[in-house]
């Protein structure tokens, strides 16, 4: 009797411990019964019969850093499927161009579970098809192009893999995020020709900027001595009309005042001579000053007619005896 309870006790244990299956957030588990499918294992608390029910397990690619600094990748078997997105870092591969260029290739994949029956009963191995299903598909895409182009067009690449995979991986409940390249080598006598091409483009460029800054500069040299040509010629127009209206002015005040001086001898000879004919030899004997006031005279002469105008003179002294 106590063997009996003994066994039920260890039965009943190992019942619990076997029938118990908690599962993690973001985790699913796929439960077969009697080797077929029966449900599914969402998060949290679950109870399976133990002998009758079992997990399917699916394969997982698991990678992990070596002594020496690589990576090394491996596939085991896993009870749980894991929803969140996964990357796999596939290694580098040979790819020929168009141009029949072997350059090597390594690229990320992102991808996430989004139908966990499909994921362990639509395909053996999902981390290995996933692989070879990129590699294939990327030799592909590099084949129908050239080196240069498939140096530049990166972003197009990743797009058009990407579309290609998911649509491929989606009968297997994956779908692919996103795809990149890491790293696009060519061989090295080639990457040679490329650094010396890059470099001669750079020189290229670098006389061709200077060049338009030489130019640039001239450009803006000979504009500024334009502008200055016209503003000096403006100032000197400028100038030459306000001293021209200077001298206007003045030469006005000036007849202005010798109108004034004129009508007052006018006014003076009123009733008394003649004052247009004081006016000509007092203009003829100032004339006749500046005539002889010259530093390369020689010889001061007396013209003709200048006894007229001495008798004129004489004339007036008469008129003006007796007045102030």
């Amino acid at each position: 009797m106590p063997v009996l309870l003994l066994l039920v006790i260890v039965g009943a244990v190992v019942f619990i411990i076997r029938g118990v299956v908690i599962v993690e957030q973001q985790q699913v588990v796929i439960i077969q019964r009697l080797g077929k499918y029966f449900r599914t294992l969402n998060a949290g608390f679950n109870l399976i019969i133990p002998f009758l029910d079992a997990p399917r397990p699916i394969a997982k690619k698991v990678s992990q850093k070596a002594y020496d600094g690589s990576i090394i990748s491996y596939t085991t078997m896993s009870n749980r499927i894991d929803l969140r997105e996964s990357v796999y870092d596939f290694p580098r591969q040979n790819v020929i161009t168009k141009d029949n260029v072997s350059i090597t290739i390594n690229a990320l994949l992102y991808f996430q579970i989004v139908d966990a029956h499909k994921a362990v009963y639509g395909i053996d191995n999902l981390p290995e098809a996933i692989e070879k299903l990129t590699q294939t598909n990327l030799r592909n895409l590099v084949g129908q192009m050239e080196l240069q182009d498939t140096l530049i067009s990166r972003d197009m690449i990743n797009d058009k893999l990407r579309a290609v995979l998911d649509d491929a991986t989606n009968k297997w409940g994956v779908k692919v995020n996103r795809v990149e390249l890491q790293d696009i080598i060519p061989p090295a006598d080639i990457q040679a020709a490329m650094d010396k091409q890059m470099k001669a483009e750079r020189e290229k460029r670098a006389m061709i900027y200077e060049a338009e800054g030489q130019k640039e500069a001239a450009i803006r040299i000979a504009e500024g001595q334009r502008e200055a040509a016209i503003k000096k010629a403006e100032g000197e127009k400028q100038s030459a009309i306000l001293t021209a209206e200077g001298i206007a002015k003045a030469r006005i005040v000036e007849a202005d005042a010798e109108k004034q001086a004129i009508q007052r001898i006018i006014e003076a000879f009123e009733n008394k001579g003649q004052p247009d004919k004081y006016l000509i030899a007092m203009k003829y004997l100032e004339t006749l000053g500046e005539i002889s006031d010259g530093k390369d005279n020689k010889i001061v002469y007396m013209p003709y007619e200048a006894t007229g105008i001495l008798s004129s003179v004489d004339g007036i002294k008469e008129m003006f005896k007796g007045t102030k």
